[in-house]
């Protein structure tokens, strides 16, 4: 039985399933890859720009048969999955685009006389490890800067958007990619050890979870591979003195409660002073009434179902524990009705170290609201998890802002804004959120040799 199907989570239905590769092919595929970065890693910036520009012609091209396969794949409304196409656009042309200026040589000053430069250059054939909730966005996060290094790639996708995956392979093949540039890999887990160990691949990144970084991480270290990991987050959202707090509301709500609450970076853990708190509570409350799940095929739905059975499985036991040992549920809280995997937009109140809620990321349609009486107090909340993505901080002064910033625990902060992502902006966390960065320049500066090339003068 292949764990490579689409379960369309809205229905429940297995709609189609793929069958996992053969280690004859895992072999074949890491020598491609091999073969290809020789050439590649010796072809014209030129080239490497006209190849991310074909990518991006080609996923704009073809924008709304892309957003169709991941709506069915993990559920994601049709609008949002469209967007994720737009963002995908504007990283590939990003590279582009500021590729070449990336990889400029940088001169030295050199003290004994003579010239040196630091080249940039890739190291050879990566192995991507990519999650389902953002299917096309986080593989292209990673694909593009390493093609322009001239990296090559050895891409295993979650095992649900095995259509997605395909499809971006198709897109590369079309836009010109060199054979073996990025590869394809429907690969088990006992595969992807088999791939880390292989001298033929030097680097791994990683975006998953904490376990599965972990993992990948101790059979990285094991075989001396650099590793970028993006793994969970439980990000505060703290609502300090907003000028609207309407507005903070609705950064709030969609902060959270986009892709189902499924995203590292969603607004989990809402953080309110005091003389806001009963304002804000009454507000948002009505505001995540208002958000009924419903079809994601619908251009007008804002929340579909979550990813699979699995992951409404895992939320619902973590609230039911929550409530069991004293949390407050103001909306939501339980499953619907209905084939596939559905779940009601939660809020809870009263959340406290113990329970699950307050220790684990929530990955799915559930906002926890903490009351707290100081910026102090809120700060040391907001600090009080092993993880540090990011953070959003509501504050109309923006000194203040900036000095709550300069607080936190984490690898972003968003001011007066929800989180978000750009091609331009670097994305990435502290703690058990994870290791290294990806997008901006910093995307193109983690599987590079920086190599040293020194001249004397005579």
């Amino acid at each position: 039985m292949t764990s490579y199907k689409i379960v369309n989570p809205a229905t429940g239905r297995t709609e189609r399933e793929f069958p996992e590769a053969t280690d004859a092919e895992i072999q074949e595929a890491m020598a491609r890859a091999h073969q290809a970065f020789g050439g590649w890693r010796a072809s014209r910036p030129g080239d490497r720009v006209a190849l991310l520009t074909r990518v991006a012609e080609l996923y704009a091209e073809r924008k709304d048969e892309l957003a169709a396969i991941i709506t069915r794949e993990m559920g994601k409304p049709v609008a949002q999955a469209r967007g994720e196409i737009d963002i995908v656009v504007s990283i590939y042309r990003y590279y582009a685009e500021k590729g070449p200026e990336f990889l400029v040589d940088e001169e030295l000053e050199v003290a004994g006389g003579g010239s040196a430069v630091v080249r940039k250059e890739g190291i050879g054939a990566l192995l991507g490890i990519m999650p389902w909730n953002f299917p096309y966005y986080q593989v292209a996060r990673f694909a593009a800067p390493n093609l322009m290094l001239g990296n090559t790639i050895l891409l295993k996708h979650a095992p649900q958007c095995p259509e997605s995956a395909l499809a971006m392979e198709r897109i590369f093949a079309e836009a010109g990619a060199p054979d073996g540039a990025y590869v394809n890999l429907f690969a088990t887990n006992e595969q992807v050890s088999t791939i880390i160990a292989d001298p033929r691949v030097q680097g791994v990144s990683l975006t998953g979870s904490e376990r599965a970084g972990s993992a990948v991480a101790e059979q990285a270290g094991r075989h001396l591979k650099k590793v970028v990991l993006e793994l969970g987050g439980s990000d505060p959202f703290l609502v300090l003195q907003p000028e609207d707090l309407d507005r903070t509301v609705k950064y709030a709500v969609t902060g959270r409660f986009g892709n189902a609450g499924q995203a590292c970076n969603a607004a989990k853990r809402i953080i309110v002073l005091d003389e806001h708190y009963d304002a804000f509570v009454d507000k948002f409350t009505a505001a995540v009434g208002t958000v009924v799940p419903g079809d994601p095929s619908d251009p007008s739905t804002f929340m579909g179902p979550l990813s699979s059975a699995g992951a409404v499985e895992t939320l619902a036991a973590q609230i039911e524990d929550a409530v069991a040992k004293g949390a407050t549920v103001l909306a939501g809280g339980r499953r619907i009705d209905r084939e596939g995997a559905w779940y009601e937009p939660t809020v809870l109140t009263g959340v406290e170290p113990g329970m699950r809620a307050f220790e684990e990321e929530l990955f799915g349609p559930a906002a926890v609201i903490y009351r707290v009486s100081s910026e102090d107090e809120a700060v040391e909340l907001a600090n009080n998890t092993p993880y540090g993505l990011g953070a959003a901080v509501q504050c109309a002064d923006e000194d203040r802002a900036l000095e709550i910033a300069d607080r936190l625990d984490t690898g972003m902060v968003y001011i007066n804004q929800a989180e978000g992502s750009a091609a331009e902006l670097p994305f990435g966390g502290v703690k058990r959120s994870g290791i290294g960065r990806e997008l901006g320049k910093y995307g193109m500066e983690e599987f590079v040799n920086k190599k040293l090339v020194r001249v004397k003068r005579r």
